[in-house]
């Protein structure tokens, strides 16, 4: 499997000045199960690392593999499954390292993105009970703290842990804040939390470690709609801070909670 988040952290709780940068990442292709490839560019949540995997998801989606039937980003990998009829796994591989040899290269920051969504959101009191001592933390006032979130160039790193839902990043440096001690019993759908400069956009109710600044009523999964999972890696996030009545209003059947999505291409 891909390294995709398998619970609610997607990579350690090391803070990612620990984990150090890397100037060229140098992609591992990997056999993974008896019909994939894992195209992996770091073993760290590296910005450089993110963007060659998201550089390297880019050219795919431009000049699509015969016989890939799916391509699952992370935040520094890629698992791609292939149809064994169609070809070797040897053979997609040796089509895939010079793409991903290239990507490396290339990966000075992330990819301009060609959709960005505005998505309201509630930050402070109940729906975002974290906020206050978030803000003190950092030595920042509540305005202050909510500004630095809904200004900050944010990117969807990668989808998982439940359907459709995103690890966004990266928060300014100041926010490598590690996770809470002990599990919040329940957060609710559509809770946005904060840890490790990432935030996460909750797609159902959960435990969790990370910490709630606010809450929107976009629902990133709703198998009703005609597209259940309407975020894609890659895609700019921009929050935009509504009253607690402004978000009420927003919990509409559509599941979409007043989000705009603005095409950039």
């Amino acid at each position: 499997m891909s390294d995709a988040p398998m619970s609610d952290a997607p990579m350690s709780d090391a803070p990612m000045s620990d984990v150090g940068p890397i100037s060229s990442p140098t992609p591992e292709l990997l056999p993974a199960g008896a019909d994939g490839v894992l195209v992996r560019f770091a073993l760290s949540p590296d910005p450089v690392a993110m963007a060659a995997a998201q550089g390297f998801e880019r050219a795919l989606e431009e000049a699509p593999l015969a016989g890939v039937i799916e391509v699952a980003p992370a935040l520094v990998s890629l698992l791609l499954r292939f149809d064994p009829v169609q070809m070797r796994r040897a053979d997609l591989i040796a089509t895939l390292r010079p793409m991903a040899e290239r990507a490396a290269r290339e990966a000075g920051h992330l990819p301009d993105p060609i959709r960005r969504w505005q998505i309201p959101a509630a930050f402070g009191g109940e729906n975002g009970p974290e906020l206050a001592p978030i803000a003190r933390a950092l030595g920042l006032n509540e305005t202050t703290a909510v500004e630095q979130i809904s200004k900050a160039d944010l990117r969807v790193l990668a989808i998982g842990f439940f359907p459709g839902q995103p690890y966004l990043g990266l928060l300014p440096e100041r926010w490598n804040l590690p996770r809470l001690p002990e599990l919040v019993p329940s957060v609710p759908a559509g809770a946005v939390v904060v840890a490790v400069r990432q935030i996460v956009l909750f797609g159902a109710a959960s435990a969790t470690g990370w910490r709630q600044v606010a809450r929107a009523h976009f629902r990133c999964f709703d198998p009703a709609r005609t597209e259940p999972m309407p975020l894609r890696a890659g895609d700019a996030i921009r929050f935009v801070p509504v009253s607690a009545g402004e978000l009420a209003a927003l919990d509409t059947p559509d599941g979409m909670g007043g989000a705009r999505l603005e095409h950039l291409a």
